[in-house]
């Protein structure tokens, strides 16, 4: 079982999204392009939900928290494709994006370039309010693009039942939840927020 976790901005819930699943699947845990290192990095926050030796290193490093490919110009390096290849482990792997599907590489790729070339599943991590749906039916839609499959989606905030409803209805794929947050979280915070997510539609698409 492989997963990549992406979401509809920067800052939306995907480090989250991706301890939670790491834990719920006893998945190893890979971000293959960390831009921003001050002040830790989403590796190092993983490192402390599960057991670190299950946290791959990241194949680039970017110092500046900016896109890729304004991060890799700044630090002199070249991102691209042919670079990453999906470790080898022997439990399922939770893998997360950098920022959205439309956040650019370099010159010529973007993230949703390098889900098709790992040719992964994604689980979509989407804001709950005003703005998601124009904003994730267009992820969803890019996903569709590429021929890409998408499992489901996690909200995060406060409760929009009318959006959940037409996120349903016009992206066809299930929502699996929805997560607020008005605080820090531990990691002893991990098993009631998985209690408000539904894994079922990610089970069954490797074991139908």
């Amino acid at each position: 079982m492989k997963i990549f976790v992406t979401g509809t901005d920067t800052d939306v819930g995907k480090t989250l999204l991706s301890c939670l699943l790491t834990r719920a699947l006893n998945a190893a845990y890979w971000k293959p392009v960390q831009a921003g290192i001050e002040g830790g990095t989403d590796s190092e926050t993983l490192s402390g939900w599960i057991d670190p030796d299950r946290v791959l290193p990241e194949r680039f490093r970017l110092t500046q928290p900016m896109s890729p490919n304004q991060a890799a110009e700044r630090d002199g390096v070249a991102v691209c494709l042919d670079e990453f290849q999906i470790p080898v482990v022997d439990t399922p792997l939770v893998v997360e994006g950098a920022g959205g599907l439309m956040v650019p590489l370099n010159d010529r790729e973007l993230v949703i370039d390098l889900i098709a070339h790992l040719d992964l599943p994604v689980v979509l991590a989407a804001r709950s309010g005003l703005g998601t749906l124009n904003h994730t039916l267009l992820s969803l839609e890019a996903l569709r693009a590429r021929e890409l499959v998408c499992l489901g989606i996690v909200l995060f905030g406060p409760s929009h039942p009318e959006n959940e409803r037409d996120l349903v209805h016009w992206g066809k794929v299930p929502v699996l939840g929805r997560i607020d947050v008005d605080r820090r979280l531990v990691p002893e915070d991990a098993e009631p927020l998985l209690a408000k997510l539904d894994l079922g539609p990610l089970r069954a698409f490797w074991q139908p």
